[in-house]
């Protein structure tokens, strides 16, 4: 179906993804089932083909596409008809690397995402903990700081590429007594003295794709493998789990796509009572049921895509296409197994396997009860932005307006809580007068000016209504930064903000 974010470009790398994972992968779907485990050939094949750095830089090996160059990447990965395999390959490229490629040295982009992109590497997002899944903030793994080195102990478990991968992008405690800004991202070979595989899971699907419990002992990192900055870790993963989840809705649209031209392939050959499958009214309209469905999923994945890529708030968009895309997909495949009857049940069809594969999509990256968990909390608390003739009728915030916030800045300002401090922010806010404004820091002193002025050591970015809420009390500022709400260029300076002025009346 044609889509209005979609060009010749897109549709012509779509046939070459394709062409490729039903011609040089989907044949090998059994033998990699029973095998347990990818080919690394399969890497360096697809990173010769460029489809392992889509969206990254071309000076490391990318392409440099668009997003929707990756949704057509990742709905086309379920031709290979195995779940294992659309896990590894989406891990590898859009989370593993994903923080390397936006807050990593250039050593780190060199030694890690430029091999990962040509397939020479493959890497594993690792956070999930024993005890702890979408509770980020309560990990245990630490890193404690030796010299010029990082001493890592802890444990991992359900990490996608977790065994036969090369290394991992490591969520660790450097504070042990703090909680969400305590954590840092660190890079870890595989191959380190001190890492070790705890155990390969057996999983009811997925079974190409290795998963992985991890043990880290006495780990001797490098200083220089911090990702970004030291603490930050825990906003590097809340900014990237809007993508990560966004692949989960492309990659449930793709498998749920595949479930049912399977289901009408199968429906027009096989025949009951004299006639086709697709004659039986309550069969063929539950076919319309389900392409009507996927639409709509598909749609909805586009327009959180389109956001995404305009820089504008999507967490909520994100959050919702995963919940719809992955419950969709497993809907859909119980839907057609059904279709097949007995013959869906046997390993020998296809869709015993799609069935037991869409199973995890409502698991991972966020179960469907956490994204539904953040879809309201953005609604109640967060809120989402008010429609421009709603705005311009609602009541002034409590504190008095943004501007009026902002002039009280410099009498708010603690120095004892920020010891030593300097800084100098810009301001930029949609819908003020003025709308930019130069806040700086120094000396134990602060001081205002309109306009924009000098270097800046943070970009801030949100709406008028927005950053008035944030100072009355209204909004949580956190709830606010996950909704895409404001925008910052320097996370830690914005903590320090945070802690240095006293909350507005």
């Amino acid at each position: 179906m044609h889509s209005v974010y979609m060009t010749s470009d897109h549709e012509e790398f779509r046939r070459q993804v394709r062409r490729f994972m039903e011609n040089e992968v989907a044949p090998h779907a059994e033998a990699w089932e029973e095998a347990g485990a990818i080919p690394r050939e399969i890497f360096k094949q697809m990173g010769q083909l460029g489809f392992l750095g889509i969206t990254h830089p071309e000076e490391y090996g990318g392409s440099e596409g668009d997003i929707f160059f990756a949704m057509v990447f990742l709905e086309e990965l379920a031709r290979s008809r195995m779940g294992g395999f659309s896990a590894a390959v989406s891990v590898q490229q859009f989370m593993a690397t994903a923080h390397i490629h936006q807050q990593g040295s250039e050593e780190l982009k060199q030694n890690y995402l430029a091999p990962s992109i040509s397939g020479d590497k493959v890497g594993a997002l690792a956070i999930t903990e024993p005890d702890t899944g979408s509770d980020v903030a309560s990990i245990r793994t630490k890193a404690v700081r030796e010299g010029d080195n990082w001493v890592i102990n802890g444990a991992k478990t359900f990490i996608t590429n977790g065994a036969d991968g090369n290394f991992f992008t490591l969520a660790c405690k450097t504070n042990p007594e703090g909680g969400a800004g305590s954590i840092s991202l660190i890079v870890v070979d595989r191959d380190a003295p001190g890492v070790s595989v705890a155990q390969r899971l057996k999983k009811m699907g997925w079974h190409s794709g290795d998963t992985a419990e991890l043990a880290f002992e006495d780990v001797v990192v490098p200083h220089s493998n911090l990702v970004g900055q030291e603490n930050m870790g825990f906003y590097y993963i809340m900014e990237a789990f809007a993508l990560e989840r966004l692949c989960g809705a492309a990659m449930g649209v793709g498998s749920a796509q595949l479930c049912v031209e399977e289901t009408l392939s199968y429906m027009q050959e096989r025949t009951a009572f004299g006639r086709p499958l697709t004659r039986f009214q309550v069969l063929a309209h539950r076919l319309a049921d389900m392409a009507t469905d996927i639409e709509a999923g598909r749609q909805l994945t586009y327009h959180a895509a389109w956001l995404m890529q305009e820089g504008r708030p999507c967490v909520s968009e994100c959050s919702m296409a995963k919940l719809y895309g992955s419950e969709l997909a497993k809907r859909v495949s119980d839907v057609c197994l059904q279709a097949f009857g007995g013959f869906g049940f046997m390993e020998e069809y296809p869709m015993a396997r799609f069935y037991r594969d869409a199973r995890a999509g409502t698991i991972v990256a966020g179960t469907s009860e956490i994204m539904r968990e953040i879809i309201s909390r953005l609604m109640t608390e967060g809120g989402q932005p008010v429609p421009p003739k709603q705005r311009e009728a609602a009541p002034e915030p409590k504190g008095g307006g943004a501007v009026e916030a902002i002039k009280a800045l410099p009498e708010r300002f603690q120095a004892e809580a920020v010891p030593g401090w300097s800084a100098v922010f810009h301001l930029e806010l949609e819908d003020a007068q003025p709308a930019q404004w130069t806040l700086s820091i120094g000396e134990g002193q602060c001081s205002l000016n309109e306009g924009l002025t000098g270097e800046a050591d943070c970009l801030v970015q949100m709406d008028a209504a927005t950053f008035a809420e944030i100072d009355s009390g209204a909004t949580d500022p956190q709830a606010a930064f996950m909704a895409g709400k404001v925008k910052v260029s320097d996370l830690a300076q914005m903590l320090n903000y945070l802690k240095a002025f006293a909350p507005g009346s």
